[in-house]
Order: structure tokens, then C-alpha cells, then sequence
């Protein structure tokens, strides 16, 4: 038996979200934790789940404020690590009419980038059943190589990899770069979760089958899911395609962090079920759970500190069921 369920590296950092304007008729930003890797452990922990974050925040105010929300969500902070030198990375976040958003990032450089290969815990690694890493790890150099070896070291535990490139192009010296980094994060990954605009960036196929039929080609990755927003979601499972319609929300108030919480979704379902022998149902009951979750979360300001109960998701579910009769 192993400690934890899920662990994941990658970037914890505030989300500036707006939030208002002043009297003067500025626009007011409220300091949200945030970062796709973390926000999807607190998915896991709200869902019971023992997690653990491996990542890099200043030694500021921000940095500090950062550990105690993942603290008090129930993550496990312990391998979080504080510079001394270079500060937590920040990004504001513009909400559209529609919910969607765009990012502007504080990052040249920020703490995130500054993780090191001595910092990784292997042994937190080998006790960990599932290891979730994404691609804001990868833009550089240093923590690229510690996310690899991170990466190394879960795939000689035998933990299953789950994989999100959760793209951000503002980040990234050129996109050609970014290419070889998702490619090498499909080639160690047994779960990818990828969303509709990034598969067809990826394989160049405006259809998402034929954009997961690229991948299948070149690559052997048992579950991929697929984030289709307002169109709901898939999941391609040996030669099996499920998909199923989102829960829209009138009450919507923006998107960040509803892919996260998908894939917390996600993975905690593959912590109750396993990974093998996966029927139709089951990759409908995991899609309906998740796809529901993400709803909830665009009813929300931000996402670490405000994932819902389970309770809540499985009320949704029944919610919507008995209006469809």
C-alpha cells in the first residue's frame, strides 16, 4: 500500500482574478491561489484523496499565503520548497463575457521555474500511486530536468503517470518547443487530459478523433480525455469513444480551473476503479461526475480554495437526471 494517492509537480502561483472596479472606477483583482497541478489535488483532497505537491514558491508574502491555502485544503505541503531569491509567480486573469479567459504572466522569472533536480523527493514519488505533472514545469531548462527526473522516478515505482499540457503560449520561447515537451509528456504518461484547442494545435486535425487516432499512432496511452468547454467532454479507451453533455450553469462567472477539477475528477475515479478493464459505463459514470464538478466550479471565484463536495457533484447529477425523465 502505498501513502499517497495522486502527487503532482508543477506551479503554484496567485491568480490575480478581477473582482469589480473602485470608486475611482479601477478594476480590483483579488489574489487567488492557484496553478493547474494543485488545483487539481484539491479536487482530489475535498474528495478524500491523500495528496502531496512538489513545486517551488518565493519566501514572500505570496509564497507563504500559498502554503497555507494548499495546507488547508488538505494538501500535503511538505515538499514544497521557498527561494530565497526569486519571487512567487503571479498571473492576472481577464474574464470574458462568456466566462472564458485570457492570462498575463509575471514569470522572468518566478519561483516555479527555479525547482531543481537535488529538490525532488523520489521517495515521496515511489509512495505515491498516481504521479500528475503538466508542461509549465517543462518551459525551462533546469525544471524541465527535474520534472524528467521526477517522471523517471515514478515510472520505475510502476505509478500510473497522468499527464495535462495544460498550454499556456505566453510562456514559451517558441512553440516549436513547446511541441517537443508535449510530445515527451504523451510518451510518459498512462492518462492524458487534453482540451479541444490543444489536440487540434498538437496534430494539425480539427476532428478530436482523428486528432486522438494521431496520437494513438505514435503513442501507447490507455485513457485520453478530452475537454470540449461548453461541448462537454470524451474519454478514447481501447477503441472506445464515450462522450458525454456538459452541465451548463446560467450562473457561470468564468472557466478557471474547470479543467483542473475535470481532472481531479478524473483521477479519483481511477484511484476508486484502477485503470484496466474499464466498460462503457464506467467511463460514462467518470465523465457525468467530472463534467458536472467542472460546472460548479465556473459558479466560483478562483478554484484551490473552493472545489466542491462530493455530496454537492453527485446532487448536481441527480438534479439534472430527474429533469431529462
Amino acid at each position: 500500500m502505498k501513502k499517497y494517492d495522486v502527487t503532482a509537480l508543477g506551479e503554484l502561483l496567485i491568480d490575480f482574478t478581477e473582482n469589480g472596479k473602485s470608486n475611482q472606477g479601477n478594476p480590483l483583482f483579488e489574489a487567488n491561489p492557484g496553478g493547474a497541478p494543485c488545483n487539481v489535488l484539491a479536487m482530489l483532497a475535498k474528495l478524500g484523496h491523500k495528496t502531496a505537491f512538489i513545486g517551488k514558491v518565493g519566501n514572500d508574502f505570496f509564497g507563504e499565503q500559498l502554503k497555507r491555502a494548499i495546507t488547508e485544503v488538505g494538501i500535503d505541503a511538505s515538499f514544497l520548497c521557498m527561494d530565497d531569491v526569486v519571487h512567487t509567480t503571479l498571473a492576472m486573469v481577464h474574464t470574458y463575457p462568456d466566462g472564458d479567459r485570457d492570462f498575463s504572466f509575471y514569470r522572468n522569472p518566478g519561483a516555479d521555474m527555479m525547482l531543481k533536480e537535488s529538490e525532488i523527493p523520489e521517495n515521496l514519488i515511489r509512495d505515491s500511486k498516481i504521479f500528475h505533472f503538466g508542461t509549465l514545469s517543462m518551459t525551462h531548462e533546469g525544471v524541465r530536468a527535474a520534472t524528467k527526473k521526477a517522471i523517471h522516478a515514478a515510472e520505475e515505482a510502476g505509478a500510473i503517470l497522468s499527464f495535462d499540457p495544460n498550454l499556456r503560449p505566453p510562456l514559451w520561447e517558441c512553440m516549436d518547443e513547446a511541441r517537443r515537451q508535449v510530445l515527451y509528456g504523451m510518451e510518459h504518461c498512462h492518462i492524458l487530459k487534453i482540451s479541444d484547442n490543444e489536440i487540434q494545435w498538437l496534430t494539425g486535425e480539427s476532428d478530436y478523433s482523428d486528432g486522438v487516432k494521431w496520437i494513438h499512432e505514435r503513442y501507447q496511452i490507455p485513457l485520453i480525455l478530452v475537454s470540449m468547454g461548453k461541448n462537454g467532454s470524451r474519454a478514447y479507451y481501447n477503441g472506445k469513444m464515450i462522450e458525454v453533455k456538459p452541465f451548463l450553469q446560467k450562473n457561470t462567472i468564468e472557466t478557471t480551473g474547470a479543467g483542473d477539477t475535470f481532472c481531479g475528477c478524473v483521477l479519483h475515479y481511477i484511484c476508486e476503479h484502477g485503470l484496466e478493464e474499464l466498460t462503457e459505463e464506467n467511463l460514462r459514470e467518470m465523465l457525468i461526475f467530472a463534467n458536472a464538478a467542472a460546472s460548479i466550479i465556473t459558479t466560483r471565484k478562483g478554484a484551490l480554495r473552493v472545489m466542491p463536495e462530493g455530496s454537492e457533484i453527485n446532487r448536481l447529477i441527480a438534479e439534472m437526471e430527474t429533469k431529462s425523465l
